[in-house]
């Protein structure tokens, strides 16, 4: 089927995505121009299903993506929106569209996925469904759960260089696991978590600096 020039690029029917390897194939092949947005990427790797979307989310907040200011932090929020509607059982994720309308460059797309290359084949290696039950209801809404509480300590873990990479971590792997039916990398996920919130504790003075920071700064903006 050939695409008119300039209409989007249809949502497939189910995601094309089951590995990583076929996630960072769909996010290059699937997007174009310098510029791509949430919507786009979406639509790559395809909308209906939670763990590639998970997926999607926990590679943006590994990658070069991150250096741009609040990028981590919207990452967090998308993942903190996805989560809780598979908590409340909603079949189909869904968006905003104000922050499916949220633009990055693909050059630092591009270059995350050049980055991840050497490590594909490892980790699709590694991953295979095992104790799939672990990946369907009711025990991937508690899982969901841990993956609300990586989003919630990636927003003070943000304000730390490199904070946010273990609880980027998590979302990462819960993501792989719910896309490769992989319950051994779920649990995985759960130690991931529990290493971001005792880095989250050892890092206390410095988070709680750096928001009295932010907090200072915005009171002299918006005080005049």
């Amino acid at each position: 089927m050939t695409i008119a020039p300039g209409l989007p690029r249809p949502v497939p029917a189910r995601s094309p995505v089951h590995n990583l390897s076929s996630l960072l194939a769909e996010l290059v092949n699937g997007t174009s121009g310098p510029t791509v947005d949430v919507r786009e990427m979406l639509n790559a790797i395809g909308r209906r299903s939670y763990g590639p979307i998970l997926l999607l989310l926990g590679f943006l907040s590994l990658s070069p993506l991150t250096i741009i200011p609040g990028a981590t932090w919207l990452v967090a929020l998308i993942t903190l929106m996805m989560a809780a509607q598979i908590v409340i059982g909603r079949r189909k994720p869904w968006l905003p569209s104000s922050v499916l309308k949220v633009e990055f460059p693909r050059e630092a797309l591009v270059k995350g996925v050049d980055l991840a290359q050497p490590f594909v084949s490892g980790i699709d290696g590694i991953v295979k469904p095992r104790l799939a039950f672990l990946t369907e209801s009711p025990f991937v809404q508690l899982v969901a759960l841990v993956c609300i509480a990586a989003a919630l300590i990636t927003f003070p873990l943000g304000l730390v260089p490199l904070g946010p990479l273990l609880p980027g971590l998590t979302i990462f792997l819960f993501g792989l696991a719910l896309t490769a039916r992989d319950g051994v990398v779920l649990l995985i996920s759960g130690v991931m978590l529990v290493a971001g919130f005792w880095l989250l504790i050892r890092l206390g003075d410095k988070v709680t600096a750096g928001l009295a920071h932010v907090f200072e700064a915005a009171t002299r903006m918006f005080g005049g």
